[in-house]
């Protein structure tokens, strides 16, 4: 097997020279794309992009992992670009491209909440919400959270354990008409259970999924799909 020259290898790319992938399947929001930029723009450190050789355009590159990060390269008025070339076939990219930015692990609570207290006592919530994926309330929680202040601590989940917010994101896909059953289904589940003084969105719908889960837990309330009109096919 041929050695591939650039395996594993950082280089320096000119911005121009780079390509964006037609088919890159990832987007950003307009806010974490913002924190993105004051991150590289404070530090001037980012995890190198990962490249191949442009196959249509010889002495270009198309990126396959780091769209983000070289359009905040480019925002920033960067010349170049680290990167990692690999040479890859189209089938392989393709899998990277569905892979690279979905796989991953989940935060352990307890050091997600130790980190974060750390860097809020070097730094305020309002300035760290500009750099972290997490709002400035949601910081101020999580911290209070970190020193046993928060309610969040105390809150049960209905079988004498702990409560662990944040602990386990919840993923899935809902067509239009899911949604919107999905919207008046918690919009009611959080007028029967929670108060007005609860702290967050996330937080109501956290609590109001789970009083949803516990009514069909309940072998007297379940009632078969069909009887509620639900299509499942």
């Amino acid at each position: 097997m041929q050695e591939a020259r650039f395996e594993n290898r950082v280089s320096r790319i000119a911005i121009d020279k780079l390509v964006a992938h037609p088919d890159n399947p990832n987007r950003m929001s307009k806010a974490n794309f913002a924190k993105l930029v004051r991150n590289i723009e404070r530090t001037g450190r980012y995890e190198p992009l990962v490249v191949r050789p442009s196959l249509q355009s010889p002495g270009f590159f198309q990126i396959i992992n780091g769209h983000h990060r070289w359009q905040a390269l480019k925002k920033l008025g960067c010349k170049t670009a680290d990167a990692v070339v690999w040479d890859i076939d189209d089938e392989q990219a393709d899998i990277l491209l569905a892979t690279l930015n979905r796989l991953g692990g989940s935060d352990v609570l307890e050091k997600k909440l130790a980190l974060l207290k750390r860097l809020n006592i070097r730094m305020e919530a309002g300035n760290l919400a500009k750099l972290l994926p997490q709002t400035a309330k949601q910081i101020e929680r999580l911290t209070a959270l970190a020193s046993g202040r928060s309610s969040l601590a105390a809150r049960g989940t209905g079988d004498g354990k702990q409560a662990t917010a944040f602990a386990n994101p919840l993923v899935f896909f809902v067509n239009d008409k899911q949604q919107k059953i999905i919207d008046n289904a918690l919009s009611l589940a959080r007028s029967q259970c929670i108060g007005k003084n609860e702290e967050t969105k996330a937080t109501k719908n956290a609590v109001a999924l789970t009083y949803i889960a516990q009514y069909f837990s309940s072998s007297t309330n379940c009632r078969p799909a069909k009887d509620l009109g639900l299509h499942l096919e």
